[in-house]
Formats: C-alpha cells, structure tokens, sequence
C-alpha cells in the first residue's frame, strides 16, 4: 500500500473537517476524487501531502515514495512569491517586467535580491537537465511561454506553469487539485492525455466528472467529510443533480431594498480599435466592440487570448485605458470621471480578485465590501447594507456560515461569496471573468440559475467569461470570440 488512512479525523479552525476516514491505496493506482465543494477533497489531498495533520488517527505512506502536490498559485514560490503583490499586477508594464521568466522558474536559476533589475539577481547551477525540463516544456505546450515573464501569464497559462514545475520534480505520487481550472477547450484535451501518459507516475486527482482523463480507474467520493465510496470508476453511480429552487421570496425583499442602480445611459461599454501592447507584444489590437445597455455577452476565447485584458480595460484596471478611445455609460474615458465613480456602476468577479482577496476577512465584511469596492470592510454599514448583505448570503445559501473566516470555506464556497459581493450594491455592469472555478456542478448549476433570474428581473448589463459552453446563463444571446489578442469571426 502506498497510503492508508486508520480512522482520521481533520479539523481545521474548530470545525472537523474529515471524519471516521479509513482509505487504502495501492501502489501505481489513478485515482480520481470527486464530491461537491466543501465535502473536504482538497483537505484529503493536503493530508496526503502532509501538509495537514489528524487530529485523530493515523496516516501512513510509503517513505520511499516522493509526493509532490500541485501548488494553486505561486505564493510559495521564493522566486515569485515577492513580486506578486496586488491584482491588477499583470495588467501593468512596469510591473510586467519584475521577476523571473517562466524558464527560470522552472529551471529555478534566479534568486530576487532586494528591487529585482537585471544586475540584482544570482545565477544558480540548474536543478534539472535541460533534456527533462525540454520534454516537460513541449509535453504541456509551453514554447512559447518560456521567455515570458511569469506575472504577465493568464490564469490558464500560470496553471500549465505550475503543472510543468511539479513533474520536474519527477514524483512517484502527483497530487493535482481542479488542475483543468481555467483551461480553455484545447488545453484540458491536452492535460487529459497528458495525465493519461504519465505511467511512471501515480496521480490523485480532483476533477469533476467530466474532466476525468482515460486510465483513471478508481474513484473516490467524499460526501460531507465522509468517504462515500472507494472502488471502480464504472461502478461508481453519480448522485442526481440537485434540481435547485431560486428563492423568490429574498429575491423580492432584495428587489424592495436595492439601491436604485444607475440607469440613465444607452451605451455601457464602447471601444474603438481597442489595443494594449507590452514591450513589442500586442495582446489586444483592433477590437472595435459596443455592449448597449441590457445587453448580455459571453466573452469566449483561449488561454491568452486578451480577455482578461480587455476586462482590465473596462474596469480600470489596466493603466492603458487612457492609451484607448473608451465610452463607458455614454461617457469617454478620462474626461472627468473618479475611476471610484465607475467602479461604483459594476460589479466584478476574477480569479485575480479572488487570489489576492485577503483570505482572513470574515465572510458577511467581504460581501459587505462590495457597497464600497474595497479588499475589505472599512466603514460602518447602515441597516439596509446590512439588511441585503445577509439577504444576498441568504441566496447563495451561505447565511449560516457568514461568521467564519473565507479562508475556512472550500474553494467553491468563496466563489460564492464574490458573486454576493458583487451583486449587493445592484450594479447597473456585472462582469463575471471565470466565476465558476471551483464550483462543482451543482453549484455551477446553483450559480447559473441564480445568475439568470438577477440578469433577467433587474435588466442587468452582463459580460460573462468562461471555457464552459454548460455554464453560460440562457439570458445570453450575444457573443465576443477573442483570438490571439483579435477579435475571431465565426
């Protein structure tokens, strides 16, 4: 046996998170772990990493063995952890350029010493041979990142990056947690047959069912902090979806209560020849492109193809807005406006905005910050913010856990909580980048529906991004398709 788990319990902040666990692995087994958002599947994983102890129980491994877990971000790394510092990092030039390029990170060769510039770094003797890291470069496709820097990756490219860091380590058992998070079509396609071709190595997967690759024979299903079921993936029998109920009832008092949102505007988003160029590449160029008021848009395209930095534009966030000729609600860009004023007419969800949220902030003060777009909760609220900031955790059925820390809920949970934090002050623009990572499909299902009837009943202004054709709302029925910066007609 590779791993075995003796009646385990895991509690995490006073709440038990795995209970009465008994699990036995063999060696050179796949596995796939599959179970909805905060049954506990990543705790699972960290506990095999030994990153997470029992609090009762016993764990066991094979101490020949050399685990290597997939890391969800570059926080851990020494090398990039120190230059990632705000979200709308890698939408600035300036700050484009700090740190390593991916092959040093992969190569590990640059250490950052104090302000990172070309005469502040220390050349170290490569930790892999350049046969290896080579055959880990062209196996997730990553020639044509390897002279980028890491901070001006897209979500889906920092991924594959990651991936690629772990299998150099040549690990007898990978831990991968939602690795096909944020991957476009092509690219999970890819990942699947690559998982599927690593027979030299033992994988442990999460993954929603339709993302299991081939030669994955065995399942593991958690069900609220319990092993459900351990055996073949052909005898295994998916629960039901859950056919979800919208409240009505909050949906009224929220509607009763709402902010009047700002209406008075025919064109919410106008872009001419939008652009934006870091050094000598272009990622966006051409893009001619008008959103009328009520109008809902799916914004499709591949990993790196622009759409976050389009969004990036709209919302301010990128400091080439003003390099653009841009109309928002009617009004040019830069001809008066607070970047607060704008920000106050929309509502946004990223994976950049959920990765440098800090993670400590109760769960009702990071709804709550939404009234005032802020990474947390610096003023008093009045008795109808807090009537609607607990009407709003009420609809994504997260009231009873609106006391505890975002960092004690599971991944999908917090997802959740940023679609509450953006809709709470009835923004007249919702733009949602990938706001389904990390939901499974009930949740994803959940979210669509809730998603859809907000849309429709409050005539909201949707930009909606995603890899998944399953997660767009029905109330869409218009569509930008991005290519390599350009606008892709089909």
């Amino acid at each position: 046996m590779s791993i075995v788990f003796k009646n385990v319990e895991i509690s995490k902040n006073n709440f038990t998170i795995l209970s009465d666990f008994n699990f036995q692995l063999k060696n050179n087994e796949n596995v796939v772990v599959l179970g909805e958002s905060g049954s506990g599947k990543s705790t699972f994983l960290d506990a095999i990493a030994g990153s997470v102890f029992p609090t009762k129980g016993k764990i066991e491994k094979d101490k020949t063995k050399k685990i290597v877990s997939v890391n969800r971000d570059y926080s851990f790394h020494r090398l990039v952890g120190p230059v990632y510092q705000y979200y709308q990092q890698r939408f600035n030039s300036q700050d484009a350029e700090l740190g390593p390029t991916v092959y040093e990170v992969l190569q590990n060769q640059v250490i950052p010493v104090g302000t990172i510039n070309e005469n502040s770094v220390e050349i170290k003797p490569p930790l892999y041979s350049e046969d290896w890291l080579g055959v880990i470069v062209q196996k997730l496709k990553l020639e044509h990142l390897v002279h980028q820097k890491i901070t001006s990756l897209s979500n889906g490219e920092t991924r594959r990056t990651l991936i690629a860091n772990a299998l150099l380590k040549k690990p007898d058992i990978l831990l991968l947690d939602n690795p096909f998070t944020g991957l476009d079509i092509k690219s999970r396609g890819e990942l699947k047959l690559l998982l599927s071709d690593f027979t030299e190595t033992q994988i442990i997967l999460i993954a929603n069912a339709h993302d299991i690759p081939e030669k994955f024979e065995k399942v593991v299903f958690l069900e609220k902090g319990k092993l459900s079921f351990f055996g073949k993936l052909a005898e295994f029998i998916p629960k039901a979806a859950i056919n979800y109920s919208i409240g009505t009832e909050i949906l009224k008092k929220i509607e009763n209560l709402s902010i009047p949102q700002f209406s008075s505007f025919e064109t919410a988003i106008k872009i001419n020849d939008g652009h934006v160029r870091y050094g000598n590449k272009l990622v966006l160029q051409g893009i001619n492109w008008e959103v009328k008021k009520g109008e809902k848009w799916a914004l499709m395209g591949p990993n790196g193809s622009g759409k976050s930095s389009l969004l990036s534009l709209i919302t301010g966030d990128n400091p080439q807005c003003y390099q653009n000729q841009l109309y928002l609600f009617d009004k040019k860009r830069g001809s008066g406006e607070s970047i607060w004023d704008l920000k106050q007419k929309m509502g946004f969800v990223s994976p950049e905005l959920h990765l440098y949220f800090n993670k400590n902030s109760t769960v009702w003060k990071v709804v709550a910050s939404g009234f005032f777009d802020s990474a947390g909760l610096f003023q008093k609220l009045t008795e109808q913010q807090l009537e609607l900031t607990e009407l709003y955790l009420d609809l994504v059925n997260l009231f009873e856990v609106k006391d505890r820390k975002l960092n004690q809920l599971s991944f999908g949970q917090q997802r959740l909580v940023f679609l509450a934090r953006a809709l709470v002050k009835n923004p007249a623009l919702l733009i949602l980048d990938e706001p389904c990572q990390g939901l499974d499909y009930n949740q994803m299902v959940f979210f669509r529906t809730i998603l859809n009837e907000i849309a429709i009943h409050q005539n909201k202004t949707l930009l909606f991004v995603t890899h998944y054709e399953d997660e767009i709302p029905l109330c869409i029925n218009k569509r930008l398709n991005l290519f390599e910066g350009k606008e892709l007609k089909l």
